[in-house]
């Protein structure tokens, strides 16, 4: 049974394992934080790594990337996949220390254009957009670093009592508040944008209730929100990204792009939107294995956009003929 299922079956068993599962990672926490980051780094990157291949989404993970990297060789794929686990181990245990990473700018450098600068020099109101790659958690540090107040923007987790202790981690990161999606929070950012402030957000996630783009050569599912926020807004679009240089140590890039505003603002939101995974692509392909293949981002065959319009036009054919 789901959680889902439980939560509405048996309210009493979901709390109860959710007191569990908060108690176990405040516990988990509590314990990392007393081992060096660069320790606890390391090792949880090593178990992660010898360990997670054990699991059912390396084999999904494995998958995705040859579709998406078909040249590479299968022992290429599979050192990519447990390099993403490391990564995974490595960005976990350092979500514990993310207070004490950032009161040591010497592990951060990073790499702004003239658009992203004024937005970390406080001078205009911008909207960050990254992707799961590196420590994802870290791509605010230079804006933190000058004292802006982000407004971030996360999926919350089911367990309430495990979302309360992973946010609690974040605070530092979000001095303009960290909000969990929905209706009241879209209204939020909108008037955060509007007053000149700076809100964060992924963008690489599957959205089955957005659009469709070109990502790795097939349709995959992607979030028109950035676009449509940046678009109302009118504010720029900065696309960051992190990468783990060695061990616990990190380069931060911003790159602002600009965006259509044209009469059709459906075509703006969908060309935007291409824009930024195209980008999201370019820099997977330069460090795959810092990306989290087990996404399911991709459409299923027949489920595309483009093969849904296909199939439109060929009905229409078929029916106009017969006339």
């Amino acid at each position: 049974m789901s959680r889902k299922k439980r939560q509405k079956n048996a309210p009493r068993l979901t709390a109860f394992q959710n007191w569990v599962e908060g108690v176990a990672l405040k516990a988990a926490i509590w314990l990392f934080r007393l081992i060096p980051v660069d320790v606890a780094s390391g090792v949880m990157g090593f178990l992660w790594r010898k360990l997670a291949p054990f699991n059912a989404r390396h084999k999904r993970a494995l998958g995705h990337l040859e579709d998406a990297l078909p040249d590479l060789s299968a022992e290429e794929r599979e050192a990519i996949v447990r390099g993403m686990w490391e990564n995974l181990g490595r960005v976990t245990a350092e979500t514990f220390h993310i207070d004490k990473l950032l009161r040591q700018p010497h592990r951060f450098e990073a790499d702004a254009d003239e658009i992203t600068s004024q937005v970390l020099n406080g001078d205009r109101a911008c909207l960050f957009v990254s992707f799961h790659s590196g420590n994802w958690e870290l791509v605010v540090q230079p804006a933190v670093e000058k004292g802006i107040a982000i407004t971030g923007v996360y999926q919350a987790l089911r367990n309430p009592k495990a979302d309360a202790e992973l946010s609690a981690l974040r605070q530092d990161l979000y001095k303009g508040g960290l909000l969990s999606k929905g209706h009241r929070t879209a209204r939020k950012i909108l008037t955060t944008l509007k007053n000149g402030g700076v809100v964060a957000m992924m963008a690489d996630l599957r959205e089955t209730r957005g659009i469709q783009v070109p990502f790795f050569g097939r349709m995959a599912y992607a979030t028109p929100v950035p676009a449509s926020l940046a678009r109302s807004c009118d504010v720029p679009i900065v696309v960051g990204r992190v990468i783990r240089k060695k061990g616990v140590n990190f380069r931060i890039e911003g790159r602002a792009i600009s965006f259509p505003v044209t009469e059709d603002r459906q075509a703006d939101i969908e060309a935007t939107t291409r824009q930024i995974h195209a980008i999201f692509e370019s820099w997977i392909r330069e460090y795959p294995e810092q990306w989290m293949w087990i996404h399911k981002k991709w459409a299923p065959p027949g489920k595309s956009s483009a093969q849904k319009q296909a199939r439109r036009a060929a009905a229409a054919k078929v029916a106009n003929s017969g006339n």
